[in-house]
Parts: structure tokens; sequence; C-alpha cells
């Protein structure tokens, strides 16, 4: 179980440091050409997606969920692979791919907030609405892409900063969380320990 935690705490900080830096490219370089910020992406999306793969063949317990992260990795590797190889005609693709990598992770935090209420952590709807803030931005790309480049490339980036930002906060709750039911957990334990001596 150990090991199943410490793969998910890899998996979403990378996840959510390749968001964030790339958000903040996009931001301060709008003008960057079409090529050169789907290489980007590409290379972005490829390797996470080899980073997943990676993790899930190191992975001591192959559970659903590292299956699961497994065949994401695959499909970003992919996507990410035909961006390099295509930046061009991929370009107006570019606002509903990121925008449904976005709702992906949206529907993952809310997931993660059920999990902070199971484990008795108080704000957890704090974390269930980020996540379904972080799904209306995603859908907001998917649903409405913007025409003019710059502005595109901005507000993919701003997206993408808050998705790695919300990620991060989550994360650190769940674990905090985690902690703290674990300690009620060997409390219990010791005091039945106790009671059976």
């Amino acid at each position: 179980m150990a090991d199943f935690f410490k793969n998910l705490k890899a998996n979403e900080l990378i996840s959510a440091i390749i968001c964030m830096a790339l958000g903040i490219v996009l931001i301060i370089w709008p003008g960057t050409s079409v090529k050169v910020a789907c290489m980007i992406l590409g290379g972005a999306l490829l390797l996470y997606g080899v980073l997943q793969i990676i993790l899930y063949l190191f992975a001591k317990e192959r559970t659903i969920y590292l299956q699961g992260m497994l065949l994401f990795g695959i499909v970003l590797a992919v996507i990410g692979a035909w961006i390099l190889l295509k930046p061009e005609s991929i370009m107006k693709a570019v606002p509903v791919i990121v925008g449904i990598i976005i709702v992906i992770h949206g529907i993952n935090n809310a997931v993660q907030s059920v999990d902070l209420k199971k484990l008795g952590y108080g704000n957890w709807w704090i974390a269930c609405l980020l996540g379904l803030a972080t799904i209306v931005l995603g859908a907001v790309l998917i649903f409405k892409p913007f025409g003019v480049i710059n502005t595109v490339t901005r507000v993919i980036g701003g997206f993408l900063i808050y998705d790695g930002l919300s990620d991060l906060w989550i994360l650190s709750r769940l674990f905090k969380a985690k902690k703290n039911y674990q300690k009620i957990v060997d409390v219990d334990a010791r005091i039945i320990d106790e009671d059976e001596k």
C-alpha cells in the first residue's frame, strides 16, 4: 500500500509540475510560432506519457489505478508524438486536446476529494470545487476554442497553471489526511493490543 501511495504521489507531482511549467512558458512567450508552441506541448505530452509507462513498468504493485495511468500515459505519448510530427496541422486541435487533458485532471481531482472526505478531512469540499472548476475550464477549451493565437496560448497557459496548482493543493491535503487517518488507525490498533494483553 505504501508503494501505491508513493507511485500516486510521484505521478501527481510530475503531472502538476509539467502543467505549471508549460503554462508559464505559454504565458511568457505567447508570440512564439505555432510550430514551437506545438513542439513544446508535444514534447511535454510525450515525456509525461513515457514517464507514466516507466512508472508502471517499475511498480511493485500493479493496481487498477496504475493500469489506468499506463493507458493514459500511452494515449498522451501517442498524442505528443503526433503533435511533434505534424505541428502545423494540429494547432487548431491543441485547445481541444489540452481541454480534454484538463477535464481528465478535474475528474481525478473530484475523485480525490471523495477520498479526502472518506479520510475525515473537513475541507474536502474545497478540493471538490477545485476539481469541478478544473472540469469547467477544460470544457471551455473544448467547446469554445479561441481564434487568436496569442489569446489561445495565454488562455491555455493560465488554465495549465491553475490545473497544476490545484493538483498540488489537493495532493498535499490528500496526503495530510492520509497521514492523520493512519495515526488514528495505529492508535486504535495499539489500544486493541493493550486490551488483549
